[in-house]
C-alpha cells in the first residue's frame, strides 16, 4: 500500500509571526466500494477458517482492505445504518482501527472511509504490549477493534461492557470469515496490556482495546 493513500497525522508547521499553528486535520479518505458477493460460500468460509500466524511480506490493497472494514462495521442498511455486525440496542459502542506499515487509522462505517490517527510504523510497538506475538509485526496489517463503553452505559449499566466484549467477537469473526473469503486469513488475539496498548495508540479517553486481529496473505496456502 503507498503511503500516500494513508496520510500523515497531524503536524506542527510555523506560521509567519513565528509562533506554532496546527495542520488542518486529514481527511478520511475513501475506501474502495465493498461487494456483498463474492466466490466463495458462507458454508466454505466457515469450514476452511483456521488462525494463521505466518504471512507473506504482501501489503493489503485498499480493495482488500475495504471489504475487511466493510465485514466488521460497515453500514448495511443505509436506511436504518444497522451495521455488518450485531449491537445490543444498536448503539454501536465499537471502533475499528487499521494498522500497516503506513500508520493508524480509523474506519468510519458512514463514509466507508479511513481518518488517519497516526503515521509511521506502530507494529512493533504494538507487538510488544502484547506479549511480543510476531505475527503482529509479520502481519501487513491488523484489525484493532475498541470498545467506549460509555456509548452503552447510559442503556445498559453494569451489562455494558460485557455486551461490548460479546460484540468484539461479532466483529472478529465477521472480519476473519471475509477473510478466507478474499483468500486471506488471520488470528484473533486476547493477550496484550491494555494501558500500554492504548498508549501506544494514542486513544482518547474512554477508548480501550478489546481485541487484536493481525491478517494478511497466508505464507504457506
Amino acid at each position: 500500500m503507498k503511503a500516500t493513500w494513508i496520510c500523515s497525522a497531524l503536524a506542527v508547521l510555523l506560521d509567519t509571526s513565528g509562533g506554532p499553528t496546527m495542520a488542518p486535520k486529514p481527511e478520511p479518505r475513501p475506501l474502495p466500494a465493498p461487494v456483498s458477493a463474492g466466490s466463495m460460500s458462507l458454508e466454505e468460509t466457515i469450514a476452511r477458517r483456521r488462525s494463521v500466524r505466518e504471512f507473506r511480506d504482501e501489503a493489503l490493497t485498499p480493495q482488500q482492505i475495504g471489504q475487511l472494514c466493510w465485514a466488521g462495521q460497515g453500514i448495511t442498511d443505509r436506511h436504518g445504518g444497522h451495521r455488518a455486525a450485531p449491537s445490543a440496542g444498536a448503539l454501536y459502542p465499537m471502533e475499528l482501527l487499521v494498522m500497516t506499515a503506513d500508520g493508524v487509522s480509523r474506519y468510519r462505517p458512514r463514509d466507508h472511509a479511513l481518518e488517519p490517527l497516526l503515521a509511521g510504523d506502530h507494529r512493533r510497538a504494538v507487538q510488544q504490549t502484547a506479549l511480543d506475538q510476531q505475527m503482529i509485526t509479520q502481519a501487513p496489517a491488523t484489525m484493532i477493534i475498541t470498545a467506549v463503553v460509555e456509548r452503552a452505559a447510559a442503556k445498559y449499566r453494569d451489562r455494558a461492557e460485557r455486551y461490548c466484549f460479546i460484540e468484539a467477537g461479532h466483529i472478529a469473526q465477521n472480519i476473519l470469515l471475509q477473510a478466507e473469503a478474499l483468500e486471506l486469513a488471520g488470528v484473533p488475539v486476547g493477550a496484550f496490556e491494555d494501558e500500554k496498548t492504548t498508549e501506544v495508540l494514542k486513544l482518547p479517553p474512554g477508548e480501550r482495546v478489546v481485541y487484536l486481529v493481525p491478517l494478511g496473505k497466508p505464507r504457506q496456502h
